[in-house]
């Protein structure tokens, strides 16, 4: 997997090689897609990009090579860590090199969501659950932030393109771009663990060693580096940019640095340490200067290199040492001096110490900040004694890791010579440990005396974005401008972190036990918690487990809203005609009639019917307005609506609940009054404020241009429409999926396949093989129907499926006349004869029917054509004709599978499931029947062998008498509740 970065690496080095980014160059691609949303697809790789594509492919290459030392074995959730680690540098990539601002923002999540899974990679341990799931909502809370504030920012200015920015006039005084920025600021400052947000990196350090070398210190963090980087040079004229960045940046740098001295992990030394550096990068970099930006790009490329390699190097000490802690860790360096002088390099170059690539860096760092015009004044000097104290934290942090980790404490550790029983036991650090970090720190090394490479490629970017005014001195990156001013700080820095390591338990007395601020991670667990009860409470005082009280709130705000905003609103005349025809009248009149007796039946079949009439009286309404196929569609699913409810009726009791009250019956009618007295009004005006013409009336022409179909009902949902339709086929597969989970709970709902058969053993109209009682029970009249109906259904239902796209019909109804005869078979014979109707797993039907509209979607991309193109054939045959065969047919395939697999799936569940169940509750009752009557014949010869003379007593026959009479009652008591049940099954029947 490494090989995959490290070709990207070496690729956009060799761009840098043969002056690809000079004078502004780029490489750019766009790919049009939804412009009046700006959703298009543009890419460019800057200058800017590919130097932060170098950290994120470089680092991404080696962390993945560090990773075959690190793990010792591969469990199946390595293979997905691995694959998660290159999803995210492609993920870091595209954020860096995307060129449309919201595509960014697309990019900027997916690392959030990666992120998550990476640091929750122990998902066992509730400190890895808890921490990825806190690193989810901090990120992704600044990320919606930030996409408000994008939103704002292009609709005030046009812009939403990175590029554009800068030809931007004025843009200070840009209406809201103060709060636009702001709010862009909220997801880059989070992103970087700037505070507020700081808090969610440490807690980051519970993931595996190579994602905090990797995420937490050389790419995602970065994300925020960059996009201030990318707009500092603009948006540093916008008032409150600089005092909302350098003084963040400053705060996070002193209080990361003071918190990584009061760490016993080494871990989570180097984390408080990244945050401290982060903020300090963030502070320099946001000025927007040349002079600022060469700066912080150095410290960028310097904070990559000597973070990721002490993370690796501390990530090697744990998997051979077992521990972190610096308290169980002595004489590491003796035994393992290659690994100290590794971890000695990284820390002395994150300390700034000369002549690594760090003092190269933090010197160019304190110069761009003495001699910045911009801060002129107190903000220089305010920033300039930040910069340094949080200097002198990470010099003094930075020898309390190196002490930690390699040094010999014979105060702690008197035993063997001052080593640690933890340093005596490990297994030697090998090369694929040590090789990586290696590389890091040779880079630190080398860039340190020859600072030419980077010099020149940051210089690069700086001449596209910065020109130098004619006649002005360049700045340059180099390890000696002479004895400067910085030199001096560098000096003062050096020694005040030494004497300040030297009297670290005088610091210590200084620090608190609990943090001065408060703890920011605790802070954030009583955001949840509030949040958290808020919830509960109004969740509580809405959703009470009463189906009326639900219905009731719903009901009550569908007749406010509406009520109110008609009310307030302004109102146009209205226009109404009663009916077309009197077949119309007749229909409405049946429906009111139906759907008054439904509310005072107390029959739930009755009711059940009662809505039914409803439906049937619609579909006449549909056929009389002339929309055949609405008719059509609308009777069938009436129909099996009528036949889901009869599955459920068999569970439920024959009559209502009649405990309601009066008043809450006459509630309960003034409340439907007013829901359907609202729905009219709102509706008759909705229906008169029309002041275009209808899309409708081009519904019939697109249909037959663009999906060469008559029937503009079936091509609005297979090729118009048919995203729609996707969606609510994937949404009909989860439901089936849903109601069969429900039934079977625990067990397996799914069954072998084999082909399906009509043919009958002697002399059956039906082709299930039940024998005794249930076939008895069975109506010859209900058998004769169903064998002649169901092939008829089945040629009914391919004829709506062929004919659906130039005349009523369609896969949506194709399906259901077929799911009705598969149906028909259930109920004539049970689920043994749907079994022998269609023996193959509802399952499978349904995913291939997901899978065959899939492939009509997408297969057009494959022809360099949209999704859903359609296409048409037309085909002469022999003895048939000419036959047009569009491709959406394929399309209705998939619908048409899973109309018929949706109600297999219900059958099996609610029919068959739920008979199978019922058998057993009788048998079990039977059996109980039966041992009760064996214990009692057993007792009565056992009594007839042992009584003798007792019999003839009246007290001895009282007693057995007595006796057998209790067993006889509760013999007939069992027989009476098996014969319950069987009569029970008769009525089912």
């Amino acid at each position: 997997m490494a090989l995959v970065p490290a070709a990207g690496f070496f690729w956009v080095l060799s761009l840098f090689l043969t002056g690809a980014f000079a004078d502004g160059g780029s490489l750019d691609a766009s790919v049009e897609w939804v412009p009046a949303a700006h959703l298009n697809l543009d890419f460019r790789l800057d200058s800017l990009a590919a130097l932060f594509s170098l950290i994120i492919l470089g680092v991404g290459a080696l962390v993945l090579l560090y990773c075959w030392g690190y793990f010792d074995s591969n469990p199946p959730r390595l293979m997905k860590f691995g694959g998660e680690m290159v999803a995210f540098a492609a993920a870091m990539y595209g954020l860096v090199i995307s060129d449309n601002f919201l595509l960014m923002y697309v990019f900027w999540e997916i690392t959030s969501v990666l992120s998550f899974l990476l640091v929750g990679y122990y998902g066992e341990r509730a400190s890895s659950r808890h921490a990825a799931g806190q690193a989810l909502m901090v990120t992704t809370l600044g990320g919606l932030a930030m996409l408000v504030g994008i939103i704002l920012f292009g609709q005030q200015t046009g812009v939403w393109t990175l590029s554009e920015i800068s030809g931007i006039e004025q843009l200070a005084d840009t209406p809201y771009i103060l709060p636009a920025v702001i709010l862009i600021l909220a997801g880059a400052l989070s992103k970087s663990a700037i505070v507020p947000a700081h808090f969610w990196l440490p807690g980051a350090m519970a993931a595996p060693t190579p994602v905090s070398a990797y995420l937490h210190s050389a790419a995602m963090v970065k994300a925020g580096i960059y996009l201030v980087a990318r707009l500092a040079p603009d948006f540093h004229v916008v008032e409150g940019w600089h005092l909302i960045v350098v003084s963040l940046g400053i705060f996070t740098m002193l209080l990361g640095g003071w918190m990584a001295l009061k760490q016993k992990d080494l871990k989570l030394i180097l984390a408080y340490g990244t945050v401290s550096q982060l903020g300090f990068i963030m502070s320099v970099i946001s000025i927007g200067s040349r002079e600022a930006l060469m700066a912080g790009l150095a410290l960028t490329f310097s904070h990559s290199l000597f973070k990721a390699a002490l993370f690796m190097i501390v990530g090697a000490i744990d998997h051979t040492l077992g521990t972190r802690d610096v308290n169980e860790i002595s004489g590491l360096g003796k035994k393992a001096p290659w690994v100290a002088v590794l971890g000695w390099v990284g820390a002395l170059s994150m300390a700034g110490v000369p002549p690594l690539w760090g003092f190269v860096a933090k010197e160019a760092a304190l110069g761009a900040v003495l001699e910045e015009p911009m801060l002129a004044g107190m903000p220089r000097n305010l920033m300039l004694v930040g910069l340094v104290v949080g200097s002198i934290l990470t010099m003094a942090y930075a020898l309390r890791f190196l002490y930690g980790a390699f040094a010999t404490k014979p105060a702690t550790h008197p035993t063997g010579g001052g080593t640690s029983e933890a340093v005596d036991k490990m297994h030697p650090i090998g090369p694929a440990l040590w090789l990586a970090p290696a590389v890091l720190n040779l880079l630190t090394v080398v860039f340190g005396f020859w600072t030419h490479p980077l010099d020149h490629a940051i210089g690069t970017h700086l001449d596209n974005v910065t020109p130098l005014p004619a006649g002005a001195e360049d700045t340059y990156l180099a390890l000696w401008h002479g004895f400067t001013l910085p030199l001096l700080l560098t000096a003062i820095i050096i020694v005040a972190g030494v004497v300040m390591f030297w009297q670290r338990d005088v610091v210590a007395k200084a620090q608190f036990e609990k943090p001065a601020l408060g703890s920011a991670d605790h802070g954030y667990d009583l955001v949840l918690t509030f949040f958290r009860n808020i919830s509960l409470r109004l969740t509580a005082s809405t959703q009470r487990g009463s189906l009326g009280g639900n219905l009731g709130i719903i009901f009550s705000v569908l007749i406010l809203l509406p009520g109110i905003a008609l009310f307030l609103g302004e109102r146009n005349d209205v226009r109404m005609v009663l009916w077309d025809s009197p077949g119309q009248a007749i229909a409405s009149v049946i429906i009111v009639l139906a759907a008054i007796a439904a509310t005072i039946t107390t029959n739930r079949l009755s009711g059940v019917i009662l809505v039914g009439v409803t439906g049937y009286a619609l579909a006449m309404l549909f056929a009389l307005q002339g929309a055949p196929d609405l008719a059509l569609t609308q009777t069938l699913i009436e129909t099996v609506i009528m036949v889901l409810f009869m599955l459920v009726l068999r569970k439920l009791p024959a009559e209502v609940d009649k405990s309601q009250t009066a008043k809450n019956r006459r509630l309960r009618a003034w409340l439907a009054i007013a829901v359907g007295l609202t729905v009219s009004v709102v509706a008759m005006f909705a229906m008169n404020a029309r002041t275009e013409s209808p899309i409708s009336s081009y519904m019939p022409d697109l249909a037959y241009e663009v999906s060469h179909g008559a029937n503009a009902v079936n091509v609005i949902l297979v090729d118009i429409r048919a995203w729609d339709t996707f969606g609510e086929i994937s949404v009909l597969v989860i439901a089936a999926t849903g109601v069969a989970s429900l039934i079977y709970r625990t067990r397996s709902f799914t069954r072998g396949s084999r082909r399906p058969t009509l043919s009958v053993r002697g002399r059956r109209w039906l082709a299930s093989g039940v024998e005794g009682e249930k076939a008895q029970n069975r109506s010859m009249m209900v058998d004769v129907v169903t064998r002649l109906l169901f092939p008829t259904m089945i040629v009914l239902s391919l004829y709506f499926f062929f004919t659906g796209h130039n005349a009523p019909g369609g896969g949506f109804a194709g399906g259901l006349v077929a799911a009705l005869a598969f149906t028909l078979r259930y109920i004539a014979g049970g689920r043994a004869e749907l079994e022998e109707a269609l023996p193959i797993d509802a399952g499978k039907i349904l995913g291939t029917g997901l899978i065959a509209s899939l492939i009509a979607a997408f297969a057009p991309m494959f022809f360099g054509a949209p999704p859903l193109t359609s296409y048409s054939w037309d085909i002469a045959l022999p003895l048939v004709g000419d036959v047009h065969v569009p491709s959406v047919l394929l399309f209705d395939v998939g619908v048409y599978l899973i109309v018929v697999g949706l109600i297999k799936h219900v059958l099996d569940s609610m029919g068959g499931q739920l008979d199978l169940e019922e058998e057993v509750r009788k048998q079990r009752a039977r059996d109980r029947a039966r041992s009760l009557q064996r214990a009692a014949e057993q007792r009565r010869q056992s009594q007839g062998v042992t009584e003798g003379p007792m019999a003839s007593s009246p007290r001895g026959a009282g007693g057995v008498a007595g006796s057998s009479t209790a067993t006889k009652s509760r013999i007939a008591a069992a027989e009476d509740a098996a014969r319950d049940d069987d009569n029970h099954g008769k009525e089912e029947q």
